[in-house]
């Protein structure tokens, strides 16, 4: 549909992959050597600014391979959760599958046999061939990176500088992923396209207590009742700080926007006094 093209040209354009004749910009060609989404290729290409690009090429390969969650068998549901519980991050989901995969790749070092192997996943409620699929892409991100003489930093994960730099990453490619809880119940609006949906049922946030404001996530599915999958809490401050003026200047006017705007506001003039010292 025409409409389809023309959104995505505009999507590739806030991710600054095109030039100003609408074609590949350096940027954009360099998005393309890898076979992901383009948001996904921003955000590994901005983890190499931010210094994460270990942990955010185990994102890349967890969110792109078969979901690792299996559902739990009638009755066996509490059992399951608390198993996937082991494995949470208060940051959100993005980080607890670097958990599940750094977790995995530990039980493969000790076991001595693929059946030991699959017994781990069985007994943690996790699809041993979707996490076998996740190492075998990772491999072949890694691959990539180094063809194209990208710099990959050291593994640095649990510390509170590394997340925020994963977060800065995430923002990098999914600013247009963003939503707000509007009534403190877990109904997030989007801002982009003003939907109304609520957590995935395998969402660390989904039947807690503490349900984030503000969160990113990795995609929205009308088939699964209007829900948002892997999903991180952000804050207003690091998504004004990264968002592409003309891109926050185009979402449609909502409550969500004024807040955003009066956190620009107030952070405008500490911009203007840092342009003036340098």
């Amino acid at each position: 549909a025409p409409e389809s093209l023309m959104q995505a040209l505009e999507d590739l354009d806030y991710l600054a992959a095109l030039d100003n004749d609408g074609n590949l910009s350096e940027f954009g060609i360099i998005m393309s050597e890898f076979p992901l989404d383009p948001q996904l290729s921003k955000s590994i290409l901005a983890s190499c600014e931010f210094g994460c690009v270990d942990e955010m090429l185990t994102i890349a390969a967890m969110v792109t391979a078969p979901n690792c969650f299996l559902h739990a068998p009638p009755g066996t549901e509490e059992i399951a959760l608390t198993c996937w519980r082991k494995f949470s991050h208060p940051a959100g989901d993005h980080f607890t599958l670097i958990n599940i995969f750094n977790a995995f790749k530990e039980a493969s070092v000790n076991s001595m046999s693929q059946c030991n192997n699959e017994k781990w996943c069985r007994d943690h409620f996790l699809s041993c061939s979707a996490l076998r699929m996740a190492e075998i892409i990772r491999a072949e991100l890694v691959e990539i990176m180094k063809r194209i003489e990208l710099p990959i930093s050291e593994p640095d994960f649990g510390s509170k500088e590394n997340m925020l730099s994963i977060k800065k990453s995430l923002l990098s490619g999914y600013f247009m992923h963003i939503a707000r809880d509007v009534d403190g119940s877990g109904n997030y609006l989007m801002l982009t396209h003003r939907q109304v949906a609520q957590l995935h049922p395998f969402s660390l946030y989904y039947n807690t207590r503490r349900i984030p404001e503000w969160v990113l996530f990795h995609e929205f599915s009308i088939l699964e009742d209007n829900t948002i999958r892997v999903v991180s809490e952000i804050s207003p401050d690091l998504f004004v700080e990264l968002v592409p003026q003309y891109y926050f200047s185009n979402l449609p006017s909502s409550e969500s926007k004024d807040i955003l705007q009066e956190v620009i506001n107030h952070l405008s003039p500490v911009s203007t006094m840092k342009e003036e010292q340098k």
